[in-house]
């Protein structure tokens, strides 16, 4: 009985294991999602703030339990073989989206998008509705990136780990989002009391939160580029091309050996800023190709009357 009890525990421990190294493998995914998320609330009156989230996590955890999770471990039972280039196509993707956001901000050409929760309960409803598409993509990235760490594992346990990743992502990044824009709420009322140090901090909380977005977006776009390009990399060289991810492994080794004090740093610096400039050039190239297409959005051409 006690020794059932022990390997029980230890099977829980290996799990446990596996779903945090699958989680760490798709941090940069998750970083950006948990910059994009805080945009759907900005600017909304303070009592929809934190509805709105739960409702975008509900919608979260849904799509990631009840179709992407059934689709992920049906594919890995019968198909593994289109993980290595669903990865890859994520990947793109990721690499896509944050070369456009580049181009955005260098153009000076960034979206704004207009306050649903201003315009009615209907309006709301499409904003999640919108919001809830865009965490889908990004939540595939997360569960096929969690998969593909777990693809040697029998069926029982890639299905365990992954509704454990799963739930710990959402959980994560949800609740770390609306402790994010309840910040601000939380340094008006330390404003408001007596004490001088509170209200210093609570000035501070303020003046600080739009700062803290700021650079939530900005490391949000570095993770798209990184993780996209390092996907690329590897996929390229699972696929049969060792060459790009081989001239990169060859630099990180350089630098770890040549610097021992802080050479896995330096080494992990140096793939990461390879995976980085990887993600611009192929975010570039497809950037450039989606705004050549006719029928993106924005892209139409309006002919001019013609003279008499």
């Amino acid at each position: 009985m006690a020794g059932g009890l022990f390997a029980l525990l230890d099977d829980v421990a290996v799990l446990a294991k596996m779903s945090a190294a699958a989680s760490t493998k798709a941090a940069g995914v998750v970083v950006d999602d948990m910059a994009v998320t805080p945009q759907y609330v900005h600017g909304v009156t303070a009592e929809r703030e934190l509805p709105i989230i739960r409702r975008i996590a509900i919608g979260s955890l849904r799509n990631k339990l009840l179709l992407i999770l059934p689709a992920a471990l049906l594919l890995s039972q019968f198909l593994p073989w289109l993980l290595t280039p669903l990865l890859m196509i994520g990947g793109t993707y990721l690499c896509y989206e944050g070369a456009e956001k580049i181009w955005e901000k260098l153009s000076g050409h960034e979206e704004h998008d207009h306050l649903a929760v201003e315009e009615g309960p209907d309006a709301e409803r499409t904003m999640v509705s919108g919001a809830i598409r865009t965490d889908f993509i990004l939540s595939s990235e997360i569960m096929v990136i969690a998969l593909n760490e777990v693809a040697s594992e029998g069926f029982v346990d890639r299905a365990i780990i992954l509704v454990v990743v799963a739930v710990a992502i959402t959980v994560l990044v949800y609740g770390l989002v609306a402790l994010i824009v309840k910040m601000d709420d939380v340094g008006l009322r330390m404003t408001e009391r007596g004490s001088s140090t509170s209200q210093r901090l609570g000035h501070a909380l303020v003046a600080g939160m739009p700062r803290l977005l700021t650079a939530l977006s900005t490391i949000g776009i570095v993770a798209m580029l990184w993780v996209g390009g390092h996907i690329l990399l590897v996929g390229v060289d699972e696929l049969g091309w060792h060459s790009p991810y081989e001239l990169v492994h060859h630099l990180e080794e350089a630098v770890h050996h040549a610097v021992p004090a802080v050479g896995s740093f330096l080494g992990w610096v140096v793939n990461t800023l390879a995976s980085a400039i990887v993600g611009v050039l192929i975010g570039a190239v497809v950037v450039v190709a989606m705004h050549l297409l006719p029928f993106r959005k924005g892209g139409h051409h309006v002919e001019e009357p013609e003279q008499a």
